[in-house]
């Protein structure tokens, strides 16, 4: 009995007091504006999950190009050779036409220097900025390599139905075994690589 005279006692004040202690937030005003939202990946988004083609993507990230592989203001074709084609290389694209050897008289600057400009060489040789199209081909594209041309070549025994990435070949023969579109371009992936100039 006591403590329901208790309860009944300190209740009332408890409830008041609650209710003193609420701070009631007023409804967000509505807006027709929706966040920006888009259905495609870009071609950062592509190259960071294609395990097999993460060696070129590392080579790609010491580059200025990396960053534009995720901006919107920028459309690329690339041409990425597979981790196997990569390292299928009698000289690693680090390295450039020749292998550079630490020698006397060149400094490890100068040595990280050489190594730096054969990578940007070798990622800009695979990279077309623009758009292309495979349906007349033989047709030859710039790449971001000065002077560095990229030609498509048909390929016999396809079958008619197949994709047009399907029913060509590129440099010496070097097939493209997959595509990917992307917000800001497409990705081939390549059984070969684009040879520098």
């Amino acid at each position: 009995m006591r403590l329901s005279l208790l309860l009944a006692f300190i209740l009332p004040f408890a409830v008041s007091a609650s209710f003193q202690e609420q701070i009631i937030i007023p409804p967000m005003p509505q807006t027709n504006a929706s966040p920006f939202t888009s259905s495609q990946p870009t071609l950062a988004d592509l190259l960071t999950i294609e395990s097999s083609a993460s060696i070129y993507y590392s080579y790609a990230r010491e580059t200025e190009f990396s960053s534009r592989f995720s901006s919107e203001s920028v459309w690329f074709t690339i041409l990425v050779p597979t981790n196997k084609a990569v390292m299928a290389l009698a000289h690693k694209p680090h390295q450039g036409p020749e292998p550079v050897e630490p020698r006397i008289g060149i400094s490890e600057q100068e040595l990280d220097e050489s190594s730096k400009r054969n990578v940007e060489r070798w990622v800009s040789a695979h990279i077309i900025p623009s758009r292309i199209s495979l349906s007349d081909i033989p047709v030859s594209y710039e790449t971001l390599q000065d002077g560095k041309l990229v030609t498509f070549n048909p390929v016999s025994n396809t079958r008619p139905d197949s994709p047009e990435w399907m029913r060509v070949t590129l440099e010496d023969g070097v097939r493209i075994i997959g595509m990917k579109e992307a917000q800001n371009g497409v990705l081939y992936l390549i059984d070969g690589t684009v040879v520098p100039n």
